[in-house]
């Protein structure tokens, strides 16, 4: 956790990928370094350095329906750390339209019921929640927006805004493949050719560029709100 002064916001930053020589683990140390420019402390959770286990069990919910239950204490560790942070910020690939298993296992365990829901007044309400996905789809591909829109439904309502959060944002990016890949219209798969030396370079910094907006905005949003 990098060191600031003690009225600094926190951002909890959440990277879900087992390499951290990935180009998400690029994005979210990018997404880090722009916060904290930002003026927010840091706190890095690498779910893989991390150990977590995403597989939830019984001492995780000794009791389901008590609201008071004594969560583990890896799961209440991890809830900590979310209530000290004012936003969260979550950089995964896209697997399936959806999150890695690991992100959605520390979801089921952490953002447990009687935590994150289940109460009259959330104890999450008013965090701000940036959903960072990158995926192999090109820009061009049509089962982009499809995509948009199931990660916003499953995210943004299904998970923040069901968990109180004031804010949550879907940043999507494309083109993510060194080889360009799209679905065309009966299913089929289409690698294109590997892109190398200065056209690689351009794409990734593109996409570099594009994550910087989404965080950006994100902060900017905030500071309009208040």
């Amino acid at each position: 956790m990098t060191q600031h002064d003690s009225h600094a916001k926190t951002a909890l930053v959440v990277v879900a990928h087992h390499r951290t020589d990935s180009l998400t683990a690029h994005t979210a140390r990018r997404a880090a370094a722009r916060l904290e420019a930002a003026g927010y402390r840091i706190d890095l959770l690498d779910l893989h350095a991390e150990g977590f286990d995403p597989r939830m069990n019984m001492s995780d919910q000794p009791d389901w329906g008590n609201r008071e239950k004594a969560y583990s204490d890896e799961a209440h560790a991890h809830m900590q750390r979310i209530l000290d942070a004012d936003v969260v910020v979550a950089v995964f690939p896209v697997y399936w339209q959806s999150v890695p298993a690991i992100l959605k296992g520390w979801i089921d365990r952490v953002w447990n019921y009687g935590f994150a829901y289940g109460r009259s007044k959330p104890r999450l309400a008013g965090k701000r929640m940036l959903w960072l996905g990158l995926a192999g789809a090109t820009a061009d591909d049509p089962i982009v927006e499809g995509m948009q829109t199931v990660l916003e439904t499953n995210l943004s309502e299904g998970i923040a805004y069901y968990c109180g959060f004031s804010h949550s944002t879907v940043g999507l990016l494309t083109d993510a493949e060194e080889r360009p890949q799209r679905v065309d219209a009966e299913g089929n798969l289409l690698v294109g050719e590997a892109v190398s030396g200065a056209e690689r370079e351009a794409q990734y910094a593109e996409l570099d560029r594009r994550a910087g907006e989404f965080v950006s905005q994100f902060v900017a949003e905030e500071v309009v709100a208040v």
